[in-house]
């Protein structure tokens, strides 16, 4: 039986702990023949043994998005392990404290401009670096959450995915005739290290399981892993500029109806 990813390589960004979405998108990855390449940031001999808890054994290779010298290198590292790549997910958001928990009227320019590189700019810049290895086309997926609206304690970092939704269709305008589609998997919230670092991450929880009208876990990333995968696969072959919504169907409703 073949897998979905049967001969693909990615490379998979933003991995942290085995509750990381970036883990649970390269178990799977791996479960459907694809070949992995990880990256990590700070602290690397954790990141080393998270990825040890695979299927099977992928490398890591450090990445700090906003440092140029290793954005420059990556290509030529990540050669080290594979020639090529075929996809590529970008799973790296950060935000400091300022930002977050309802201080978006006082937030300081200079903690903006930090959300806003780690948190959108990166994306562009985790493609360019990538280009040289993607001569062939493929996809690269990004992790969003709904920008379309103003969330509660979310604040710059909901600025930050609205700008990543806009970085996502120019990406998609200009990396098309490469053969590149560009997507984004706009995710229910899931207990990651990352949602739990967001003063009043709670509010979330009760509304998605008070609204998602196929419920919601906020413990089990398979169905975000699911997607991207698809994403990633070639069954999308003439799909870009898109943001798929993996949230139970939260963001489609208003107001949950009462049962009958």
């Amino acid at each position: 039986m073949t897998g979905l990813l049967d001969g693909k390589r990615l490379l998979i960004t933003g991995l942290i702990t085995d509750q990381s979405l970036a883990f649970g998108v390269a178990k799977l990855a791996q479960e459907q023949g694809a070949e992995v390449v990880l990256t990590g940031f700070g602290r690397m001999s954790l990141v080393n043994r998270i990825a040890a808890r695979l299927p099977k054994p992928a490398p890591v290779v450090e990445l700090d998005v906003t440092d140029q010298e290793q954005l420059d290198s990556l290509a030529e590292r990540v050669r080290e392990h594979v020639p090529a790549l075929d996809g590529v997910l970008h799973s790296i958001a950060n935000a400091p404290q300022s930002c977050l928990g309802g201080g978006f009227m006082t937030a300081p320019w200079e903690d903006v401009a930090k959300a806003l590189h780690v948190s959108t700019f990166s994306f562009k810049s985790l493609a360019v670096a990538c280009l040289p290895l993607m001569e062939s086309g493929g996809a690269i997926v990004g992790m969003d959450f709904d920008a379309s609206q103003a969330w509660p304690v979310y604040d710059w970092m909901g600025v930050s995915k609205a700008g990543l939704e806009s970085v996502t269709r120019y990406m998609a305008r200009d990396l098309g005739p490469k053969g590149i589609r560009v997507n984004l998997v706009a995710a229910g919230p899931v207990r990651t290290m990352a949602a739990k670092s967001i003063p009043g991450f709670e509010q979330f929880e009760t509304a998605w399981a008070e609204r998602a009208p196929l419920g919601w876990s906020l413990t089990d990333s398979t169905p975000v892993a699911k997607a991207v995968t698809m994403l990633l696969s070639d069954w999308f072959p003439a799909t870009t500029g898109e943001i798929v919504h993996v949230d139970g169907g939260f963001h489609a409703v208003g107001v949950k109806a009462a049962e009958a």
